[in-house]
């Protein structure tokens, strides 16, 4: 079964993102296809990138935070982002979280689960996508995207809609057709490590 890491962007104290990551964690749970795991950027708690070499020449790295990272991102046969929009932008975090590592994301599909008031997250994911892209990461078409002003009640907890629903299962569907063919490009890529 493949290994699908799911990654909390958000590092917000009072965060809609736990939300949407625990809604989202259990369609794919539901869904039967991966192996979950969970990573929470507030809870890696990497500091700003201070590796002394680029991450592209390659392990060794230097520092600890780094080495964990890297073990985690490597175990992973597909990504899920969980982002918010900022500003029209992604977090922070997440810029540093990717810029950590390279060899580790390749050849790897990644898709999005995004969220915001106006655009639901799209421009923070139309930003990242040649982030991932230069990575050597394959951005699948489907994502789901969730207008928060729609999602939340009035307490503020995230209310999942039929159509989150659907698009949670259609990006899932995708990860779990591409993950396997990209599978078979990754050995050439551990052997240059």
């Amino acid at each position: 079964m493949p290994r699908l890491t799911v990654i909390t962007a958000s590092t917000r104290p009072n965060r809609v993102g736990a939300q949407v990551t625990d809604w989202f964690t259990k369609v794919a749970r539901d869904h039967g296809g991966f192996d979950i795991h969970l990573v929470d950027l507030a809870q890696l708690d990497l500091p700003f990138l201070d590796e002394p070499h680029p991450a592209i020449d390659g392990l060794p790295y230097d520092n600890e935070q780094t080495r964990r990272w890297s073990d985690l991102a490597s175990a992973a046969d597909a990504f899920v982002i969980v982002t918010p929009e900022y500003n029209h932008g992604y977090p922070a975090p997440l810029k540093n979280a990717l810029d950590h590592l390279y060899r580790e994301w390749n050849d790897k599909p990644v898709a999005f689960v995004s969220y915001g008031m106006t655009s639901g997250g799209l421009r923070a994911v139309h930003q990242l996508k040649p982030v991932v892209t230069a990575l050597r990461m394959v951005p699948v078409a489907d994502s789901v995207v969730i207008h928060l002003r729609q999602a939340l009640d009035a307490a503020g907890l995230l209310t999942p809609t039929p159509a989150m629903e659907n698009a949670a299962n259609s990006t899932l569907d995708e990860l779990l057709r591409i993950a396997p063919a990209l599978t078979v490009l990754r050995p050439s890529a551990s052997a240059a490590r």
